[in-house]
């Protein structure tokens, strides 16, 4: 089950974001992703911690925050390589 969360980063590109999901196999992947990722961060933040390790944690807003760049760049019109 899918859960709308209150903040979303790129809330205001939603047109631009589905454009590209639609034109780019490699975008819609890597926004999937992201989307996955951060829900799953978020998730992780909002519970209990103790029994998560840390660097289990850092992995995972990592991975979220390069996923985050990569969709910015697709933003802002950067060449990307499919």
């Amino acid at each position: 089950m899918s859960i709308n969360r209150p903040y979303r980063k790129f809330k205001p590109q939603q047109d631009k974001i589905e454009k590209l999901e639609k034109s780019s196999p490699r975008f819609k992947r890597v926004y999937s992703e992201y989307e996955l990722m951060s829900n799953e961060l978020w998730d992780l933040e909002n519970t209990d911690t103790s029994t998560i390790p840390d660097d289990f944690l850092e992995a995972i807003k990592l991975q979220t925050e390069y996923l985050e760049e990569e969709i910015d760049d697709w933003l802002l019109g950067a060449p990307q390589v499919d």
